[in-house]
């Protein structure tokens, strides 16, 4: 009968079965050597309480547990690569789970979508150094007297506020240089937008940080589409806007690649026209 000292020496000459990364749970491809080393080599000593925080964060959203680990491991690296946390509270970046339907089986699986919020990009725009100015707002009914989108003349009376409604949304910035530049979206505006690129299969309903900070993600519309077309952008900067709204996944190199195309890199304005007015509420 073999010795338990034995069975070891013949299971330490046994070839362990190699398991792929993409059939690992959340906690067990976070602790492979090549995601451990990733994340240390971009966080250095913050990197164990970054992990730890994308795994309580995870626990405690159910939704998002149930998404693919790989492509939340590749979101929560994004994030780690842009040095922004992904804490809800702070509204820097987000983990949203999405359902995507399989090319090859036809199957809907449910995914991690990495997302910045408009302070993530006032964060990275701050780092640059380049900005004197930046800020986008909300516009209320009454605030708005004119705007002229060619000359960019925008009059705001704040004290001219009727109700609670918004209206749109404005972007702000002014570079050291002294450029400035204007841009202002109306609701409807938002909404084609939002429709457009909603990535869920009733393509009129909220999800994500749409349903739970409708505001929160039209700021961000606005700010991604005046600093893509119109701001200094620095390295940090064009990783964000082209990770932005994007399902990746990582390599077993522990590189990121997209894994899902998107129509519009940067927000563009879609035919309001074509948004009923009942989503006005929306």
């Amino acid at each position: 009968m073999a010795t338990n000292e034995s069975l070891k020496n013949q299971l330490k000459g046994k070839p362990q079965k190699q398991v792929a990364p993409g059939q690992l749970g959340l906690k067990a491809l976070m602790n492979t050597p090549t995601m451990r080393k990733k994340f240390e080599e971009v966080l250095k000593d913050n990197a164990n309480a970054f992990m730890s925080n994308v795994m309580t964060l995870v626990s405690n959203d159910s939704y998002l547990a149930d998404s693919e680990p790989m492509s939340i491991m590749s979101g929560a690296l994004t994030a780690a690569t842009l040095n922004l946390g992904l804490d809800k509270n702070l509204g820097y970046a987000y983990l949203v789970p999405f359902n995507q339907k399989n090319k090859q089986t036809g199957k809907w699986e449910k995914k991690a979508q990495f997302i910045l919020g408009y302070k993530g990009y006032i964060q990275l725009a701050q780092r640059s150094g380049k900005y004197k100015a930046l800020n986008v707002i909300e516009v209320y009914e009454g605030e708005l007297k004119n705007w002229n989108r060619l000359t960019e003349e925008f009059d705001f009376d704040p004290e001219g506020r009727k109700s609670d409604e918004v209206i749109g949304y404005v972007g702000y910035f002014e570079l050291l240089n002294g450029f400035k530049k204007t841009v202002y979206w109306t609701k409807q505006e938002i909404e084609a937008h939002r429709i457009a690129n909603n990535k869920d299969r009733d393509k009129t309903k909220l999800s994500g940080v749409w349903a739970s900070d409708y505001n929160t993600m039209a700021r961000k519309t606005v700010l991604r589409n005046l600093l893509s077309k119109w701001g200094i952008l620095s390295i940090e900067m064009q990783k964000a806007t082209t990770s932005d709204e994007k399902v990746q996944k990582v390599q077993e190199d522990g590189n990121i690649i997209s894994e899902t195309e998107i129509d519009e890199d940067i927000p563009e304005r879609k035919e309001a026209e074509k948004v009923e007015s009942s989503i006005d509420n929306g």
